[in-house]
């Protein structure tokens, strides 16, 4: 895509977009819950720190609406990542009964079982509107919980970024010999298949991503999208921005509740939590979709290089990442399960965006 092109068509948005507010859409937050019900306290622990404000605010959007259905009779207080445990120890925080819930991505711990990847996202999977419809209409909901069921947690929609962005790049990647020996700042199963392709994958906190990017300790990183990637500075070091991010097509975070203190509360507080978790995961996407443009025109503007990844890395990596599938559904019974439901409702999604959505959104971007 083109500098020119990307900030005449976002321009005229953009002064009317900063100054509006992304209008809640969730049920009123009246108080309505009966009188006599306990006072209940939790703990949530966050994956996320308060810089990444976006992503942090969801847990945050949270508790300020229980507190007002339930006349502050249901309070859960929100701890950034490192506060209790490390971001990435949330769900053990939560499957252990050392906080009540946390709100963390699934795909962050894989290593227990690749399984966990459906739940936030898979590489070339479905994108944020196909994962709602899978998880709320398609059954998706009822398989995860019978996978989540195994580590005493019961999973909440709790926001999605929408698709990320590939990354940020020191030199361009035209070819596969360009993806060969590239060290790159990324986890997961999209790590896994730039592997196969021969990168050499790099675990670095989030401190460590920019002076790694100076220094050309690595050569690229991902981490989100323009809203948040702006705030770390890598266009600094590593001029060329790649889209899209085709690991992370939907990502959802989820709110993880322990099963027995779930069991425990009220049905009224039960309805509570499900409506408010509900809101926070509707302004999450609402709220990256508002910034995400407004922070790519000012990243443009700063001489960054947008670009696509060729077909040709496209294209492989796709095909990569199906015999990745194959191979972990024939050994693991969790992943076999889900994997197949889940791929016959991708193609349908993809078999329907194609008739309406692609064809629609493909004329309005050709037009100023």
């Amino acid at each position: 895509m083109e500098r020119r092109s990307f900030l005449k068509k976002a321009g005229a948005g953009l002064a009317a977009g900063a100054s509006a507010a992304v209008a809640s859409t969730a049920v009123s937050a009246a108080p309505a819950v009966q009188t006599g019900l306990p006072e209940i306290k939790w703990r949530m622990t966050s994956s996320f720190p308060k810089s990444i404000d976006t992503l942090y605010g969801s847990s945050e959007l949270l508790a300020n609406r229980l507190r007002e259905i339930t006349n502050g009779k249901f309070d859960i207080r929100v701890f950034p990542a490192g506060e209790i445990v490390p971001g990435l120890q949330a769900l053990d925080a939560v499957q252990q009964g050392t906080v009540e819930m946390c709100h963390s991505c699934s795909y962050y711990y894989v290593g227990k079982d690749k399984t966990f990847a459906f739940g936030t996202a898979v590489p070339f999977g479905m994108n944020a509107r196909q994962m709602d419809a899978w998880v709320i209409g398609g059954g998706g909901q009822q398989l995860l919980d019978e996978f989540y069921s195994n580590y005493n947690v019961y999973s909440f929609l709790g926001g999605n970024t929408g698709v990320q962005m590939g990354g940020w790049y020191r030199k361009q990647i035209n070819t596969l010999e360009d993806i060969k020996g590239l060290k790159i700042r990324i986890a997961g199963l999209g790590g896994e298949i730039l592997s196969r392709m021969g990168a050499i994958p790099q675990q670095i906190a989030g401190a460590d991503i920019y002076p790694s990017l100076e220094k050309g300790t690595i050569d690229a990183a991902e981490w989100v999208a323009p809203y948040d990637d702006e705030k770390l500075g890598f266009y600094k070091v590593a001029p060329h921005y790649y889209s899209p991010g085709w690991w992370e097509p939907g990502p959802v975070v989820h709110f993880f509740v322990n099963k027995a203190e779930w069991d425990k509360l009220p049905k009224e507080y039960q309805a509570a939590f499900r409506a408010a978790s509900r809101e926070a995961h509707l302004q999450m996407t609402a709220m990256y979709d508002h910034k995400n443009p407004q922070a790519l025109a000012r990243l443009l503007s700063q001489g960054v290089k947008l670009q696509n990844f060729s077909q040709e890395i496209m294209k492989k990596a796709y095909d990569v990442s199906r015999e990745l599938y194959a191979e972990e559904a024939a050994k693991n019974p969790a992943w076999a399960k889900i994997y197949g439901e889940f791929e016959k409702y991708r193609k349908s999604q993809n078999a329907w965006f194609s008739v309406a959505e692609a064809g629609f959104d493909r004329f309005m971007q050709s037009v100023r």
